[in-house]
């Protein structure tokens, strides 16, 4: 075996189980379902659930990953298509864990906004808030608002099934920024700074890095370093510093890509088209952009998600290739790409990776 080569099951990899973004039920361009966004990231034995899109729990079973071996689950932003399947990880995962002896699942992810986003420009009237004594919570406050509404159903399962609670089988944490570092929700969502450690096992070390998905914030892109190699996830974002930062010479960039032009055909409300076009154009990223960011950070190998609409042709993705020369990859679900310089050099997983380029 050559020096820069690794055993196969040494090299690193993420799975896409779900390729898709947005708050809604998605197909691709030939009509099969897309599940919403989610990536596992997989070192050895134990793997890291990168979102919890639509059918993360199901997904990431039927790609052999238990739970057991989930190392965390790490959430970029607050946003429903990035979390909505958290409460069937959470209220499921009782049972997936009732005979393993591990300590709880860290869950890594933004803390509370601080204070309701700015209303749209274009609104004709103030709207109601949601939960208005706790309108913007956490991943705390998510976990802990999840756990509640389901508080029958756990209480039948711990009193009368003697199942361990899902408040002793995962435990969430909240990012906590430096005050000095100037971030503010409405004004600067993403000031610039060096990125954060905010996890570290045996496998992996994960950072994070703030990046601009106006008026969601605080978003979060993350970075996994292996001993074998790294993975930047973007998260949602507009083309962004930060992220550049974050994946200066990563092995695999798995970045959001979004197409405005087939996105602003769907809508039929003229006031609701103008203002979440506004959205989009200040927090999302195209294809053409990502592959600008994935050259200005040096990044090895550019496989872009969150596809939205999930249904855009495919050579729509492909506008990367006007800024990126690297490898390019658009992922279905469940596809697997290994990232770190074995990865590149072995035939067999290169192949793997570079399947629907």
């Amino acid at each position: 075996m050559g020096q820069s080569e690794e055993p196969a099951d040494l090299i690193p990899y993420v799975v896409t189980l779900g390729t898709a973004g947005g708050p809604r039920w998605w197909k691709d361009h030939r009509g099969t379902p897309r599940f919403g966004i989610a990536t596992a990231v997989v070192v050895g034995e134990t793997w890291y659930l990168v979102d919890c899109g639509q059918g993360a729990g199901r997904q990431a079973n039927a790609a052999g990953l238990q739970l057991p071996q989930l190392g965390g689950i790490f959430i970029t932003h607050m946003h429903s298509d990035h979390t909505v399947d958290l409460p069937s990880l959470l209220l499921f995962g009782a049972f997936e864990l009732k005979n393993t002896e591990r300590g709880p699942i860290p869950i890594v992810g933004p803390g509370d906004r601080g204070k309701l986003p700015p209303l749209s420009p274009r609104a004709t009237s103030v709207p109601k808030p949601i939960a208005p004594s706790r309108p913007t919570p956490g991943i705390e406050g998510l976990v802990s608002g999840i756990l509640s509404a389901y508080a029958t159903d756990c209480n039948d399962r711990i009193f009368d099934s003697l199942a361990l609670s899902p408040a002793v089988q995962f435990d969430p944490r909240e990012i906590r920024l430096p005050e000095s570092l100037g971030f503010d929700p409405d004004t600067d969502v993403a000031p610039p700074m060096n990125p954060i450690e905010v996890f570290r096992d045996g496998n992996v070390t994960v950072s994070a890095i703030l990046v601009s998905h106006h008026p969601t914030a605080p978003a979060y892109a993350f970075r996994f370093d292996t001993a074998a190699g790294s993975v930047t996830i973007s998260g949602d974002t507009a083309p962004c510093a930060n992220l550049a930062t974050l994946a200066r010479g990563t092995d695999l960039l798995l970045h959001e890509a979004i197409n405005l032009e087939v996105l602003a055909a769907q809508y039929s409300d003229a006031q609701m088209l103008q203002a979440t076009m506004d959205h989009h154009r200040r927090a999302h990223t195209t294809a053409a952009q990502a592959g600008r960011i994935a050259t200005e950070a040096g990044a090895a190998h550019l496989a872009l998600h969150h596809l939205v609409p999930s249904y855009s042709p495919p050579e729509a993705w492909q506008e990367a290739r006007t800024a990126f020369s690297g490898r390019l990859t658009i992922p279905d679900d469940l596809d697997v790409i290994p990232f770190g310089p074995a990865a590149r050099a072995t035939p067999a997983t290169a192949a793997a990776s570079t399947r629907n380029n």
